[in-house]
């Protein structure tokens, strides 16, 4: 088998009438998205497939939505094609729990119910305190760490690729650190329209609120390996993933870090999985030498499966 490495997006990939083709052609999905709806107690379908957008958009609703998607794609997939397995499963932030469950280490309902708690929180955390975040153009991560240095109510959020980094905090913070670093060098600054400061100190309540859930969830070890975000590295350690898990709530998303992980193990095949293109985009930008696929559309299946497969013919 070709070392295939599955991709889960994370928050700001949902868009209404994610998942609609594939519940409507496939039984394994539809099965998925009614044991989501009966786990959760309430219709996160039909939020899904016909909005509004600013309801799907809302961190309690947008992070389950994602991940149920990812899962349900995911499942159908691996109903067509039952010897498909992953070499290495990694997931942008809240992809990180569609992974750990690509991966075998958990449960759908486990998950479920952890997303659950995270975007609750996470969402609370954003009404009781204003934050913003910011992409950062055309400058590296070491000078934009450099450059922000003494300056309060700011943190890099996401190390996405090359020339790319997202920083998050208070709009005050976000201001002043935009402007340090225009003056630095950075080619742009783009303000990003989100709910709150993710991946930073605001979201520290929500990291004390999740710890206990997630140190009480029942994960179990697989041999299937796991790329994650705080360390941009593979991990090993059960205990670790419950770490890493808590801590990046807060901490930066190395995600540039990780990918460069997988290429070092000579990854054959990127596969994204779930709504958006923006894992594939960001692989080009880092240049990883493998191609990547992305499973979105009903439409796209066929040929992820016959590229598939001629990646395992081939081998």
């Amino acid at each position: 088998m070709k070392k295939i490495a599955f991709l889960f997006p994370g928050q700001g990939s949902q868009a209404p009438g994610m998942g609609k083709d594939f519940y409507e052609a496939f039984s394994v999905a539809r099965e998925t998205f009614q044991e989501a709806d009966d786990l959760l107690s309430y219709g996160l379908t039909q939020v899904m497939f016909e909005g509004p957008e600013a309801l799907l958009t809302q961190t309690k609703h947008s992070q389950l939505a994602i991940f149920v998607n990812s899962v349900a794609l995911l499942r159908t997939l691996q109903s067509q094609m039952p010897q498909l397995t992953p070499f290495v499963c990694a997931g942008l932030s809240l992809g990180e729990y569609t992974a750990l469950f690509a991966s075998g280490r958990i449960e759908m309902a486990e998950a479920l119910r952890l997303v659950r708690v995270r975007a609750e929180l996470m969402n609370r955390a954003c009404e009781e305190v204003s934050g913003t975040m910011a992409a950062v153009l055309g400058m590296s991560g070491s000078a934009i760490e450099e450059a922000l240095h003494g300056l309060s109510g700011v943190w890099v959020a996401n190390y996405n690729c090359p020339g790319q980094v997202v920083i998050s905090g208070t709009q005050e913070g976000v201001e002043e650190a935009s402007s340090v670093l225009k003056a630095s060098g950075a080619k742009r600054v783009i303000p990003l329209t989100v709910h709150g400061a993710f991946h930073s100190g605001l979201m520290k309540s929500a990291q004390e609120g999740l710890t206990p859930f997630i140190q009480a969830a029942s994960l179990k070890n697989s041999s299937i390996p796991f790329v994650m975000n705080v360390p941009g590295d593979f991990v090993e350690s059960l205990d670790l993933m419950r770490q890493h898990l808590m801590n990046q709530v807060t901490q930066s998303v190395r995600w540039d870090q990780g990918i460069v992980a997988m290429e070092s193990k000579l990854v054959d095949l990127y596969l994204e999985i779930g709504s958006g293109k923006t894992l594939a985009g960001l692989n080009k930008k880092i240049g990883v030498k493998a191609p990547t696929l992305s499973l979105e559309k009903v439409g796209d299946l066929d040929s992820v499966m016959q590229q598939i497969e001629g990646a395992i013919c081939s081998c």
